[in-house]
């Protein structure tokens, strides 16, 4: 199994075919050989978590059979060449899951891995469906959370997506070492507060955690490689 998330940028005079792309390209990736789960996101302003979204940053994310289905979509399927039609820039990061706790659209996109004693750098994905009536307390500890995120040692760099806006929301975090996650995640007061709240109070309908290994990645996002001279992946 593979996961890749892709993020692509639409020029923004082609911001109007990147909101026809999220309708159009449902069809073909239920087809896509190879592609067990797949979800078609928005982002955040920046790439950010944030209610501003960016109509230029798109993405999708998807877990294949293996590395030939990946190539497969990667180099000749519609929702490919789409975005190489338009010119769109695009990163791409391959990884490997290695724990995977919860459900996605009353799914478990990414198998019942548990794969102990991981060295090196790891990619967190949490994804929840915030209750309509917790929104305001979702929304209102999300700039608290993220500002801590990213001044947090070992954190390299992370993208806000989402499936549905406000309330289907996802954090694609990377780091350098699963301690500096755990530090981070059970270290603070704040972010500790945060959980304490999630669960006492039942923010979430649905949530998911999973961690994986990153195993490659391509491409550049506001012509920038996001990973350069933090860690090194094999290129796609």
């Amino acid at each position: 199994m593979i996961v890749s998330l892709t993020m692509v940028r639409y020029r923004k005079r082609y911001i109007p075919f990147a909101l026809l792309a999220m309708a159009m390209h449902r069809a073909p990736m239920k087809r896509q050989r190879g592609c067990s789960f797949w979800q078609l996101v928005g982002s955040g302003k920046n790439g950010t978590f944030s209610l501003k979204p960016d109509w230029q940053q798109w993405g999708l994310l998807a877990v294949w059979d293996g590395s030939e289905a990946f190539d497969r979509f990667y180099n000749d399927s519609f929702v490919s060449r789409w975005w190489n039609k338009f010119g769109c820039e695009k990163w791409t990061i391959l990884c490997e899951p290695l724990q995977s706790h919860g459900k996605w659209e009353g799914k478990e996109p990414f198998g019942s891995a548990n794969i102990q004693g991981h060295n090196g750098p790891i990619v967190i994905l949490t994804r929840a469906t915030v209750r309509f009536n917790r929104l305001k307390n979702f929304w209102s500890n999300v700039d608290e959370v993220s500002d801590l995120m990213r001044r947090s040692p070992g954190y390299i760099m992370s993208l806000g997506i989402g499936e549905r806006p406000l309330y289907r929301q996802s954090t694609f975090s990377i780091w350098n070492s699963l301690d500096d996650v755990k530090a981070y995640a059970y270290g603070s007061k704040e972010h500790s507060e945060v959980i304490r709240k999630t669960r006492e109070e039942g923010w979430y309908s649905e949530e998911l955690f999973a961690r994986f290994k990153p195993i490659a990645c391509t491409g550049t996002l506001n012509n920038l490689d996001p990973l350069k001279g933090q860690i090194k992946l094999d290129e796609l």
